[in-house]
């Protein structure tokens, strides 16, 4: 009985963003085989979509939130095909998953500090503090997931996981309209964290009750 519960918990639920990866999972293939034909190696993607994210970060806190935005959706392009390429080339994928999320992370991170830099300079005290309500709820997000695998809990929960982050950042950079994105993120990420913690918590003590 407990192995059938634990192995429950242990399936996570699908995502968006699984259900992008189904989608697009032939199209990545293809790509992921003709890059490692090239000889092109994942990490080497990775890097340079962080290296192109933090250009791009560069314009935004100058203001410049359309070009930003711009060099932001194409390196997040460039950055979704390595998984792709690792699994072309027959090698072990935990790894470069694990370099993946931490350049994710960084990369993020690089925008919202383009975004209060830019908003200090301007003297708009309000976004400033959205950014960083923004900034700590992406991070405590990605935590709270690691945080509860590491109990064997399912966190795969709540709508701002790192797609949807990028979904509504990225547009609202293009658009230059970054004030909304941050609002939308302020709010929606540190729920989504909330979220995450109230479905640990309901899954641990529903296992103590199973014991």
């Amino acid at each position: 009985m407990e192995q059938s519960i634990d192995k429950k918990e242990k399936k996570e639920r699908p995502t968006f963003t699984d259900f992008l990866r189904g989608v697009f999972r032939g199209i990545l293939t293809r790509m992921g085989k003709t890059l490692a034909g090239w000889g092109i190696h994942p990490n080497v993607l990775t890097t340079s979509g962080l290296i192109g994210t933090t250009i791009g970060a560069f314009f935004v806190a100058q203001g410049q939130f359309l070009l930003g935005g711009i060099i932001v959706l194409f390196m997040g392009l460039v950055d979704g095909l390595d998984g792709a390429v690792a699994r072309a080339r027959g090698e072990p994928e935990d790894f470069g998953a694990f370099v993946d999320s931490v350049s994710d992370r960084y990369g993020e991170l690089v925008i919202f500090a383009a975004l209060v830099w830019h908003y200090l300079q301007v003297g708009d005290a309000t976004a400033v503090v959205l950014a960083y309500f923004a900034a700590a709820g992406s991070v405590l997000v990605s935590y709270v997931r690691a945080r509860g695998q590491s109990l064997n809990m399912d966190t795969k929960v709540g709508l701002m996981t790192r797609v949807e982050r990028y979904m509504v950042l990225t547009p609202s950079l293009v658009f230059s309209i970054p004030i909304v994105g941050l609002w939308i993120l302020a709010i929606g990420t540190n729920f989504t964290a909330l979220q995450r913690i109230l479905h640990v918590r309901q899954q641990y003590y529903s296992r103590k009750r199973d014991e």
